[in-house]
């Protein structure tokens, strides 16, 4: 049997960026056939739209893909923050995957207790209703962000909250299995510095960057799903999922995306909130985070769920942006091989992904 087999997955902020990658990816049924999958956000213009990007999608190119939308979709309005809505929309899930966020720095730094009531509060809305209704869910997956480790800023704090939330709720309900995924910068995400900068460019500049040391994890989307997928099928219960990822200087990132144009770059500094590198894992997690292959797995720190691996050697150094950087051209070929240089979607004015 297959991972997704007969399941009905929740994808809580499933109009998002991620949530919409997630959902193509579960209609491909590549790790099996669910039975249902939900998706749960409060816009209903944005339900709406991906509903009629399928419709598109099916006179176009991808009949099965249309076909499995139509009959397995489900969408739900509601707020992760309400209490009510949210077990409403958990009571059949098998796979809950928590990708509702208030995910900006800034917005985060002046509006605090909003990051609290999405990013923690939220968790604990998930955690509460499967507790308190005795709700027969598998496994809870927390997207969580580099901002999480060693947090200096509002999004980071809330989102290092919600990763604690989510890893003693093994303690308190230990039939459902709650993890985490944890990475950086997802490339041409709402959001992220890459539609940014393509906006600068299109209107001449200048391109804004904050500091020429500034470094980055940068993401294709694809692989945050599949580090999802990856920590739904090994991740043990409290373990936090991380992707072995390159990272990038933001200043070479935007001059890949300049090309040979002659737009000045203008230098902004730090805002409020910011690291000039991020890290993914820190020294004091260092000591509890083991070799998946392609992933690092944090082992939770609580001793009712740490078990230990002996046969494996732990990491001896955190995982820092700053430590594992491309080169200029190592950068150009991401971008390219992502379809994200600028003369490779611009369409009619519009940039596309």
């Amino acid at each position: 049997m297959k991972l997704f087999d007969n399941k009905v997955i929740v994808i809580t902020g499933g109009t998002g960026s991620l949530g919409k990658v997630l959902t193509r990816r579960l209609l491909k049924k590549g790790l099996g056939s669910p039975k249902k999958i939900v998706i749960f956000s409060r816009d209903e213009a944005k339900q709406h739209t991906m509903r009629v990007e399928y419709q598109n999608k099916k006179k176009v190119t991808d009949e099965v893909i249309y076909d499995n939308f139509a009959r397995l979709i489900e969408f739900r309005i509601g707020d992760i923050r309400d209490y009510s809505s949210v077990c409403s929309v958990l009571k059949d899930a098998d796979i809950v995957i928590n990708a509702a966020a208030l995910k900006q720095v800034p917005s985060c730094e002046y509006f605090p207790f909003e990051a609290v009531r999405t990013n923690i509060l939220g968790a604990e809305n998930i955690v509460r209703g499967i507790a308190e209704n005795n709700l027969p869910v598998e496994t809870v997956v927390g997207v969580s962000t580099d901002k999480a480790c060693k947090p200096v800023n509002a999004m980071g704090i809330s989102k290092a909250m919600q990763e604690r939330i989510f890893i003693t709720a093994n303690v308190v309900i230990p039939k459902t299995k709650f993890i985490c995924v944890r990475y950086g910068n997802v490339l041409a995400s709402r959001g992220s510095v890459i539609p940014l900068f393509h906006e600068q460019i299109k209107h001449g500049g200048p391109v804004t960057i904050t500091t020429k040391e500034m470094t980055r994890f940068l993401l294709p989307l694809e692989s945050a799903v599949d580090t999802i997928f990856a920590a739904l099928a090994g991740a043990k219960a409290g373990e936090i999922y991380i992707p072995k990822i390159p990272a990038a200087r933001i200043e070479d990132v935007a001059k890949a995306l300049l090309e040979n144009r002659q737009i000045p770059i203008s230098y902004t500094g730090i805002r409020p909130g910011e690291k000039v590198h991020e890290v993914l894992v820190s020294e004091e997690e260092a000591w509890r985070a083991y070799d998946r292959g392609a992933y690092y797995a944090i082992k939770p720190m609580l001793p009712e769920l740490f078990v230990p691996e002996p046969d494996q050697q732990a990491l001896v150094k955190e995982y820092s942006s700053g430590d594992f950087l491309m080169t200029f051209e190592e950068t150009v070929a991401l971008l390219r091989k992502q379809q994200l240089l600028v003369d490779q979607f611009q369409e009619e004015g519009e940039f596309l992904r």
